[in-house]
């Protein structure tokens, strides 16, 4: 193990955990391979990058990540009422998730958060937006790049 500790131009393997404030484990790496990201590319976001800052290979933490260092907080403009005519044929059910395509042809998932026979209430708010993250990590390796 060497002493090189995490921050810009390294690369990094890890196990980690994210866990809601209710327990609940979101995803993790600990029962499968462990990740290995370079700091910087996208593959983490940067609020968690920045949490890890200054770790070594070693080191076994756990940290709490707010929303506003995940995220975000829910946008209200990310929820959409749309006809339910749009929905023809499908059946409904609250928290039934749907993948939609923007006008680029992006795939979008978006939540249904209500509907009845007029209109369906379609949330494309991330599904961890406005929550407080505990993110456990044991670091295996750090490399400089």
């Amino acid at each position: 193990m060497t002493d090189t500790r995490i921050g810009q131009n390294t690369e990094v393997t890890l196990h980690f955990a994210l866990h809601l404030e209710n327990g609940d484990t979101v995803d993790s790496t600990f029962d499968k391979a462990p990740a290995t990201f370079k700091v910087g590319d996208g593959n983490l976001l940067p609020g968690f990058e920045a949490a890890l800052f200054g770790f070594k290979a070693g080191d076994k933490r756990t940290v709490v990540v707010e929303p506003e260092n995940a995220f975000g907080q829910p946008n209200p403009q990310n929820v959409q009422v749309m006809p339910r005519s749009q929905f023809e044929g499908m059946e409904l059910s609250d928290g039934l998730l749907i993948i939609f395509n923007d006008a680029a042809n992006t795939e979008l998932p978006g939540v249904v958060k209500a509907f009845d026979d007029a209109q369906v209430t379609i949330d494309f708010n991330h599904p961890l937006a406005g929550k407080t993250l505990t993110f456990e990590v044991e670091i295996l390796e750090v490399k400089a790049l």
